[in-house]
């Protein structure tokens, strides 16, 4: 068996301990117009995905925000009765579909 050296103190400084992960927030709620279009843009700025329930027409519903979700890196995907809102550098997969 062949000698190794291993200085596990230098390996502790290169180990990742997850501290400067950020958590991702899901956000339930209803779009249904009673929601500022700005509350739904804050909470994206802030990193949240919105599964937002569709209580209405989608288009008229979301036209307050959503292009300017869009344009900011965010992404937009209706599935079903929802409307999944995610932030910049949150993709939704769904090639399952």
């Amino acid at each position: 068996m062949a000698d190794f050296n291993l200085d596990l103190r230098s390996v502790e400084e290169h180990i990742d301990d997850g501290d400067d992960e950020e958590e991702t927030t899901i956000t339930l709620g209803v779009l249904d117009g009673t929601t500022p279009p700005e509350e739904w843009i804050a909470a994206t700025e802030r990193g949240e995905v919105l599964v937002l329930a569709v209580d209405g027409d989608l288009n008229e519903l979301a036209s307050g925000f959503a292009r300017e979700i869009s344009e900011s890196g965010g992404e937009l995907v209706h599935f079903r009765e929802f409307l999944v809102v995610t932030p910049e550098g949150v993709t939704v997969d769904t090639d399952r579909l």
